[in-house]
């Protein structure tokens, strides 16, 4: 093992992750994205651009869309936080991952994690948003394979779900 990989500080972290207490020890320097990915196992939280531009890091942290690659795991202490596997309950689809699977929403899915979640931090907020302020929830989730309108379409029609 590489000498400052010994040298890192770690601390214990406890959190929240989709409803269930966890406690790990983590690096003082390990962005959330890693934590989840790496320790939690939770890979539906894709690692894109590093740098919060492309979106498909997003989770919820307290309820929050929030790019998990600019936040420390450490700044997460007793917080809550969610991922797209969270949103399922009893082996059955949430309404966003149902309407983009119905819709076509969803391409090669590298995005979709991260399009859920910012689409639910908004239905959260706003249960019956416009196009215009679905548009804007999900700006900062970038999509390569498709146009956005079946994007917008599976967030209206889930909308139309009551949760």
């Amino acid at each position: 093992m590489d000498e400052t990989m010994l040298r890192r500080r770690k601390r214990l972290l406890g959190l929240n992750v989709n409803g269930r207490w966890r406690e790990d020890a983590v690096a003082d320097d390990m962005l959330l994205v890693d934590y989840l990915r790496d320790i939690a196992g939770l890979t539906g939280v894709k690692t894109g651009c590093d740098g919060g531009e492309c979106g498909a890091c997003t989770v919820l942290i307290d309820g929050e869309a929030t790019p998990s690659c600019l936040v420390l795991a450490v700044r997460c202490e007793g917080r809550h936080v969610e991922t797209v596997e969270g949103l399922a309950a009893n082996g059955r689809l949430h309404r966003l991952q149902q309407t983009f699977h119905e819709r076509l929403g969803a391409q090669c899915g590298f995005c979709t994690p991260g399009m859920i979640m910012a689409a639910e931090g908004l239905l959260r907020r706003n249960p019956s948003p416009t196009d215009d302020e679905i548009r804007t929830a999900l700006s900062g989730n970038l999509c390569r394979c498709t146009g956005y309108a079946k994007i917008v379409e599976s967030v209206q029609a889930a909308a139309e779900i009551a949760p």
